[in-house]
């Protein structure tokens, strides 16, 4: 078997018999589509052909980006539309635009360079991090719909940048936090060197303005990260006094408010010493923690506003003399008409008052085959229409359609998620109290026995119990699991993941796109008459070219297209290739067209379609969804620790339960939409259990975001990540059977840690109580002990040794 030739553009395989070629750096290309060689073409007439010189990855397949219509594109220019996203100042424009297509950072040399070949353009520059791009133009010489169409000539799509609201606070308070913790970083440094020159145990012989100077030095570089640096907990703990709530807030400030002060009555009076390098250790590490802790909620921000760019910016309405007018969406209203063409969008719920057609709603039901729809049926928003046209009545808008009401179970999923992080606040209510009662207790006790040592002591104590181990017990071993995690290709976005699957007993599987790859394939070709299987294959490719369906894209592209095709909802398609009237489908509709019996279909797993002429049946054709080859190893280490598992699935086809059976699933259910999965969920959780799921589609999502602890995959819709607590970015089922163990591991270093800082924190409070520990030196014990756990968390670094997987090239195909 011959190595199909890789597309020079997207590297996608070129199908036998292709012709499309390009001359491009001298050479004469391969490309898989029509599309792939009228980018390269451009790319080649603007003098950018070096571009595939530098390239490090394979450019995006123009055809997989979001379809832009010119008439869209032309809404653009409209004043009111360019109103929320574009800046004007005189005959100068500005604006940011998102792009996708972007692979490697050759694309934003491309589309620089593109972009500011155009005379009108004056400035063009690509965040490659965040995929935006800034621009600058003369709007009265070229439009911005000719900028987007420009950029799609050279296969990127773009779109106007708008941030929600949300996200852009959270991504503000974070760059504060990562500003406050630089600073507590370097100047804690200085002030470090500036009080440790003054300790007596150093022996530097300084003279006494030196020695005042440094105080005073070390007061000055202090004195930032107290009034900036630490300000956050000094308002937590305003705040949770208000409230009668007692946090780490409270002890924290006390610890660093106290050792300030002392350093200030030191840095005026000589009397004492200074603690200035204890102020900037306690803000450096509970700073660092506290930025991991933002970083991760900070993913989760943008959830609902991903699922809204999901509706087209725009929608073609029916007037009352029958003619359509495109408008933005936000112009339509309830009861309005609108015309849905084949490859579109559904811009709301709706009614169909004419035509019939196939609708994709793999993106409520996770089912990746097209449903067919006739007059009066429903419709929703977000969902794709896929062979004919259709008149569509408005019956829902905005808030009140059914994709409004997933988001609205993701944020009542996620209200209700339990969160490691209050559990661990009630526990640590009480340590606090009995420390604090403690300090008290004793202050008063030394300040009858000997007041000049009392503030001292208690300042000792109130360092030596600063919860600094204890707060790092938890994230550092999370983060270092983390990090090994993602070098297997498992990104944790939650930090409770590796700690939670310690506790789960239950698994939730999704099917399509999660067990299997997502897409079908064309697996055989079984010729009932003359014609050879490669003959056969031409014949349904010149005709499923014409569709939008996908399963046409099981077939690759041939090199001549069929005429005259016509799609009949449900049951196939007909059409003309030469002079041979063929269809392709169902076998009665197939059959139908030579007036000769059905033919049985075989009796082997499978989507079967039949092709066929005015003579009778050609060939049988199949085409299958294909389990992903580590599948049955992820089921199998579920069950060998005991776990109940269940395939939950939006798929209505004898496929579900075919699925379970091929890996040993205890159970299935099939044609499930999102509520209904979220009440299979409460279900389990009602009886105890708890639970993992693994999913991809914007169907999971409330699933995802209810279960004690959720995957997606790399391949997910962004919704689906976001509202995950881990995202498998290799897509690599195993890399799963490898966190379960390191969980365990895990766990067991927690508890070490706890355990450590536990003792710590026992030991230090009678020994600082007693005087017998100086406030300088429980912040030297408090710097070992936290120094101690994030040593043992670093063990955790070490990659798991794994055996080999057994072999898997006697997994059989997916059965339907």
């Amino acid at each position: 078997m011959t190595t199909p030739t890789p597309c020079y553009h997207c590297a996608l395989p070129v199908p036998p018999g292709s012709r499309f070629t390009a001359d491009v750096l001298g050479q004469s290309r391969e490309f898989c589509c029509p599309g792939c060689q009228a980018v390269a073409q451009a790319i080649v007439a603007g003098g950018l052909d070096h571009y595939y010189q530098h390239r490090s990855e394979a450019s995006a397949n123009p055809q997989a980006l979001p379809v832009q219509l010119a008439e869209e594109l032309a809404l653009y220019d409209r004043p009111d539309v360019q109103k929320p996203f574009v800046r004007h100042e005189g005959e100068q424009a500005e604006t940011t635009l998102l792009i996708e297509g972007i692979s490697c950072a050759a694309c934003g040399w491309l589309i620089e360079k593109h972009l500011l070949h155009l005379p009108a353009i004056s400035e063009a520059r690509l965040n490659l991090s965040n995929h935006r791009l800034h621009i600058r133009w003369a709007d009265s010489q070229l439009p911005l719909s000719d900028v987007l169409s420009e950029l799609r000539h050279i296969g990127y799509a773009a779109h106007p940048y708008q941030a929600d609201k949300a996200a852009e606070q959270l991504a503000s308070e974070n760059r504060l936090a990562l500003r406050q913790l630089g600073v507590a970083g370097l100047l804690w440094f200085q002030a470090m060197m500036a009080t440790m020159a003054t300790w007596p145990e150093f022996n530097i012989d300084l003279s006494p303005e030196m020695h005042t100077i440094l105080r005073w030095v070390a007061l000055f570089l202090t004195t930032p990260i107290v009034f900036y640096s630490c300000s956050p907990f000094f308002k937590g703990a305003m705040r949770d006094l208000r409230t009668r709530h007692l946090t780490m807030d409270v002890s924290v400030s006390l610890a660093i408010g106290g050792a300030y002060v002392a350093g200030i009555w030191t840095a005026i009076t000589g009397d004492g010493e200074l603690y200035f390098d204890a102020v900037g250790m306690f803000a450096l590490f509970l700073l660092a923690g506290r930025y991991l802790e933002r970083r991760a909620r900070e993913r989760t921000a943008a959830a609902t506003a991903q699922l809204v760019n999901v509706l087209p910016a725009s929608c073609l309405r029916l007037g009352e003399d029958g003619q359509s007018e495109r408008i933005l969406l936000n112009e339509l209203k309830v009861a309005d008409k609108v015309l849905v063409h084949p490859g579109a969008v559904l811009p709301a719920d709706g009614k169909i008052l004419d035509g019939q057609s196939s609708i994709d709603e793999s993106l409520l039901t996770g089912e990746y085959l097209p449903q067919p729809r006739t007059v009066g049926d429903a419709v929703t928003a977000g969902t794709l229409n896929v062979e004919g046209a259709l008149t569509v009545q408005v019956l829902a808008l905005g808030q009140d359609t059914r994709l409004s009401a997933i988001v609205r179970l993701l944020e009542r999923a996620q209200s209700e998620k339990p969160r490691l992080a209050e559990i661990a606040d009630k526990a640590a209510q009480w340590f606090l109290l009995f420390s604090l009662i403690a300090a008290v207790a004793i202050g008063l006790l030394w300040w009858q026995l000997d007041p000049s040592r009392a503030f001292w002591i208690v300042l000792a104590m109130l360092v030596a119990t600063c919860p600094c181990a204890l707060s790092l017990a938890t994230p550092t071993v999370l983060t270092a699991a983390t990090g090994t995690l993602h070098k297997l290709g498992l990104l944790l976005t939650r930090g409770h993941v590796l700690e939670g699957l310690n506790q789960i007993d239950t698994v939730i599987f999704d099917k399509t796109g999660t067990l299997t790859e997502g897409r079908l394939a064309l697996r055989a070709i079984h010729p009932l008459r003359d014609l050879d299987p490669d003959q056969c294959l031409a014949l349904a490719a010149a005709l499923e070219n014409r569709s939008e369906h996908p399963i046409a894209r099981a077939f690759g592209r041939a090199p001549h297209a069929a005429e005259d095709v016509q799609s009949t909802s449900g049951l196939g398609l007909e059409g003309v290739v030469g002079e041979q009237r063929l269809r392709i489908g169902q076998p009665g509709f197939v059959c139908a067209l030579s007036h000769c019996a059905t033919a049985d279909m075989p009796d082997e797993p499978g989507q079967w379609l039949l092709l066929g002429d005015t003579k009778g049946a050609l060939a049988w054709l199949v085409l299958d969804d294909r389990l992903r080859t580590d599948a049955a190893a992820l089921v199998a280490a579920c069950k060998a620790r005991g776990w109940r598992t269940l395939l939950l699935s939006g798929d209505s086809s004898p496929m579900v339960a075919s699925v379970a059976a091929e890996l040993n699933i205890d159970e299935a259910r099939g044609g499930l939409r999102p509520d209904d999965k979220l009440r299979v969920l409460q279900d389990l959780h009602a009886q105890g259990r708890k639970v993992l799921m693994l999913g991809d589609g914007v169907n999971d999502v409330p699933v995802l975001a209810a279960a004690d602890i959720s995957v997606a995959m790399g391949s997910a819709t962004d919704l689906a990540k976001t509202s995950a607590d881990a995202v498998l970015l290799s897509n690599r089922l195993d890399a799963l059977v490898q966190a379960f163990s390191l969980a365990r591991r895990t766990r067991r270093v927690i508890i070490e840690n706890l355990l450590w800082a536990g003792l710590y924190n026992g030991l230090m409070l009678p020994f600082a109580a007693l005087g017998w520990i100086t406030p300088i030196w429980a912040a030297i014990g408090m710097s070992i002990s936290s120094l101690t756990v994030v040593l043992n968390a670093l063990r955790l670094t070490r990659m798991p040794r794994q055996t080999p997987a057994p072999p898997t090239s006697d997994l059989r195909p997916l059965p339907a």
